[in-house]
């Protein structure tokens, strides 16, 4: 049997009690971006790589203000926020060659949402054959590439989306 090992994500599928507080505006105020995984922060929005991500570059693209919903943005923010997945669609291609784009966001809890109260929207890589039977049968996904390894990757196709 070939286990498939990925120790990081214990805290999040046993549900151990997460830090206080907003983790986006944590994000919003941290100073140690690569520590962080931010890709890219300016004065409205800012782009981070998704700790738990469904495929390599999973990506989520966050307004600083706390705001729950789209129609609680101003219209400059919501201009950011499609910057920076514009940014995301330039960097999959060009950095890690996808063949398509997946994106989304998620309000209240029973539309999925894991973090509830801070919109962000997910910007997903994908490559022919990406879905396979792993996660009908077993409810596991293979994520190839380290969380570092992906920064390194997308980090230098966000330089001034901000």
């Amino acid at each position: 049997m070939d286990r498939m090992w990925a120790p990081w994500r214990r805290a999040y599928v046993s549900g151990e009690a997460p830090e206080q507080g907003c983790l986006f505006c944590r994000l919003a105020s941290a100073t140690d971006d690569a520590e962080n995984l931010v890709l890219a922060r300016g004065r409205l929005a800012f782009a981070v790589l998704n700790r738990y991500p469904y495929t390599n570059g999973h990506l989520m693209v966050v307004p600083v203000r706390h705001a729950a919903l789209f129609s609680e943005l101003e219209p400059e923010e919501g201009a950011a926020l499609m910057a920076g997945v514009a940014a995301a669609e330039r960097a999959f291609a060009e950095a890690m060659s996808c063949g398509g784009v997946n994106g989304g966001w998620n309000v209240g809890r029973c539309a999925g949402a894991g973090v509830e109260g801070h919109l962000h929207l997910h910007v997903l890589p994908r490559w022919p054959g990406d879905v396979n039977f792993l996660p009908a049968v077993a409810d596991v996904k293979v994520v190839s590439e380290s969380l570092e390894s992906s920064y390194r990757r997308l980090l230098p196709f966000f330089e001034g989306v901000f």
